[in-house]
């Protein structure tokens, strides 16, 4: 049962309006207690009602953690006087309170409420002053009374000043009209709230509202979490009904419906009807047509030919295969192009002599999918390489970039890396910013695991066979006692790899138990690894990865015992608990979805945008008014406010999908079970080839070798590949 106070406001130490992050001190008889939580405006001397739970902060000592809020009604005329005095009613000081209470005594907050015009009364308040005064008591009440309504229905208090604040005065009545509309309204609800909601109102299992939300979720879900982009129809009424717990049959009418109306896509094909969210059957289509109007430009510029290649390998010192060579001229003969393989298959040194060869014919754009794909990118050529949102100028809203059809880049070539992380939005934006005549050059590997966003748009473009295309398999990048590079190929070739080679690169430690096997990672990371590579940064050189979340060694566990191993509290360092998470100032951190509202600095560059999978330290927390400082790999520093901070986690650990297009000196990687959908090849191959310079394994052998022979591959339902084929548009 959670802890009830009923209290008087003493004071108001800290308070966001943006999402209505609260820390003040109140009193409950003779004891002075601090609440902290999401809750409305309160003033000094308002009795109120707090519901929560008692916590113990490690800097600040005893709290209530508030979850429900209810104010109580001013019982005295002091009371009342307080409250308008305040400061939260405009055009209300001390005086002014004091003449309106005079005047209406214990009615006021009536007068307010249904006669504001009687305000006018007052000498020296005009009939414009009394307007100002009754809007805004008006506002204060109705966030009041939507906070309360929405609580009363188990809605967290930190979600009900989002869902206040966006409603205003009409969110009683939108909720209680249609509670799912808060799945697509408000960033932060999902269907099981909306559902629990919707079920205390009364609303029927199988009322339309609940039956087409159901499908849409289920459809959004499909793309948030799986990457596809649509579903089969027969498969988004299974995936829906299960939701739902309902017949299919109730489901179709809802679907043909949704159809007609054209809020979702449905495309009849030779393997049944595909259902779509409109916003994908556009992207893809999109990128479908406007690659093959790419494909069939001519280039604007000569570029080159082999005797060229040739005099680059003389200059460099260097001798291409025939595939590498090939690979190259397709650069130079082709609108567009793919060069796919694995590591150390000559990908980067094509990249350099591409650039070279193409410079003299203009500028040549390079970019990446993420910041540390972009910097590592920018170390290996020598030129500059942006995020690919940074090369279209983002412009801070969703989605939207300065770099579009309309003002297209200019340059004789863009040459895309890491391309497997590609997203179907990303890849339809860069499309559209690709001038006629340009070239466009995609370089990645197709055997990572896809794209984290919807589409796997690297996959279908060589499955196509629209796109020339060149697989690179030769091993060029070999030191004499690396198996990183040799065990990766391994791997993708369903072979074991080789373990333990004395002086090797590639390291595998035995532990039975997943419990045993996270002590040993975290010994690995705090000294047994620094110790035996001599590394001064260890928490920057050391990077683990998981395959799953939970479980002893799972990402959330992992980073725990991390980060007290690594950074653990001492007095004075400064600390905030955000949520459930702990941030410390030197905390490794990590973005976790897309903000393209929030600031950045870069020396004195500004701009906006923070996304999935960009990675950073803490430098800095203010405690007081409870704001992080990150400052990003690529330089950018952010501040983040309580409301931004949820999106940022502790990356001692993260999973292997996050670590896609990123490169670390040391990968630590624990085998030791797991699901079978997650322990498979390509998951593994993505993970060991993250490592620059050093890897080990800590668990299980039959693990590895069960990794190994997993050859499963998710499917991901898309049809770009389709649509880029002959008989596919």
């Amino acid at each position: 049962m959670p802890d009830r106070v009923e209290c008087t406001v003493d004071d108001t130490i800290f308070r966001n309006e943006e999402n209505g992050y609260t820390v003040l001190t109140v009193r409950a008889g003779r004891e002075r207690l601090t609440c902290v939580g999401s809750l409305p405006p309160l003033f000094a001397g308002e009795q109120v009602v707090m519901e929560g739970e008692y916590i113990e902060h490690p800097q600040y000592g005893r709290q209530l953690k508030v979850a429900s809020c209810e104010v109580l009604k001013p019982s005295t005329l002091l009371g009342v006087e307080r409250y308008l005095a305040s400061g939260l009613i405009k055009g209300v000081g001390p005086a002014t309170a004091k003449l309106i209470v005079k005047k209406f005594g214990m009615d006021t907050l009536d007068i307010l409420s249904m006669y504001p015009d009687r305000l006018a009364e007052i000498p020296k308040i005009g009939a414009k002053r009394a307007a100002v005064i009754a809007a805004s008591y008006h506002e204060q009440l109705s966030a009041r009374q939507a906070m309360v309504f929405l609580q009363s229905y188990g809605v967290p208090s930190s979600l009900a000043v989002k869902i206040s604040k966006i409603y205003g005065d009409n969110t009683q009545r939108f909720v209680r009209e249609n509670p799912y509309r808060l799945v697509t309204d408000i960033d932060g609800v999902g269907f099981r709230t909306a559902d629990r909601i919707a079920f205390s109102l009364g609303l029927a299992p199988d009322s339309s509202y609940r039956l087409m939300a159901g499908l849409s979720y289920a459809l959004s879900e499909a793309g948030n979490s799986s990457g596809h982009t649509y579903l089969p129809m027969d498969e988004l009424l299974r995936q829906a009904a299960r939701l739902l717990l309902q017949d299919v049959e109730m489901l179709i009418p809802c679907l043909q419906d949704a159809m007609i109306n054209k809020t979702m896509i449905g495309e009849r094909t030779g393997e049944g009807m595909l259902v779509y969210l409109p916003q994908y059957y556009s992207a893809e289509t999109e990128v479908a047509r406007r690659m093959r109007e790419l494909l069939n430009t001519r280039v604007a510029t000569r570029g080159f030919d082999e005797r060229d290649v040739r005099a680059f390998e003389t200059a460099s010192g260097i001798n291409f295969s025939p595939t590498q060579r090939a690979a190259v001229l397709h650069g130079a003969e082709n609108s567009a192009a793919i060069i796919t393989g694995g590591p150390g298959t000559g990908k980067t040194t094509l990249i350099k002599c591409l650039l070279t060869l193409l410079s003299r014919d203009g500028d040549v754009l390079l970019c990446a999918p993420t910041g540390r794909a972009a910097k590592r990118m920018t170390e290996s050529t020598g030129a500059e390489a942006k995020t690919i949102h940074r090369l279209l100028e983002y412009t801070g809203e969703d989605g939207a970039f300065s770099k579009t059809t309309d003002n297209p880049l200019k340059a004789v070539c863009v040459i895309v890396d890491e391309t497997s992380m590609v997203d179907i939005f990303l890849m339809r934006s860069l499309l559209r910013a690709i001038e006629p005549g340009t070239r466009l050059i995609l370089v990645g590997d197709a055997d990572q695991l896809p794209s984290v966003g919807a589409g796997n748009v690297l996959r279908d473009l060589l499955d196509s066979g629209a796109v020339p295309s060149v697989r690179l398999t030769e091993i060029f990048r070999q030191d004499e006692n690396s198996m990183i590079v040799l065990n990766a190929h391994r791997i993708n070739s369903g072979e074991m790899p080789e373990l333990n080679r004395p002086h090797s690169d590639f390291f595998f430690e035995r532990v039975a138990a997943p419990s045993q096997a996270a002590q040993t990672i975290v010994e690995l990371c705090r000294s047994r690894l620094p110790k035996y590579l001599g590394l001064s940064d260890s928490v920057r050189s050391i990077q683990v990865l998981a395959p799953a979340k939970k479980g002893d060694c799972g990402v959330y566990a992992l980073n725990s015992l991390l980060q007290e191993a690594l950074n653990p509290y001492t007095f004075g360092k400064k600390q905030l608990i955000s949520g459930e998470t702990v941030l410390r100032v030197g905390d490794k951190v990590m973005q976790t979805k897309n903000d393209y509202q929030l600031a950045w600095k870069r020396g004195g560059e500004e701009g906006l945008g923070v996304f999935n999978g960009d990675m950073g330290f803490i430098t800095d927390i203010d405690t007081e008014d409870r704001i992080v400082t990150v400052r990003f790999d690529d330089d950018r520093e952010v501040i983040y406010e309580d409301q931004s901070r949820e999106a940022l986690e502790i990356a001692y650990c993260i999973s292997v999908h996050k670590s896609q297009g990123s490169e670390f000196p040391v990968v630590v990687l624990p085998v030791t079970g797991g699901p079978p959908m997650l322990l498979c090849r390509n998951l593994f191959y993505t993970a060991l080839t993250r490592a620059k310079s050093f890897v080990v394994l800590v668990g299980r052998e039959d693990v590895i070798a069960s990794m190994v022979k997993n050859d499963h591959i998710t499917q991901r339902y898309s049809r770009l590949a389709q649509r880029l084929s002959d008989t596919g548009m």
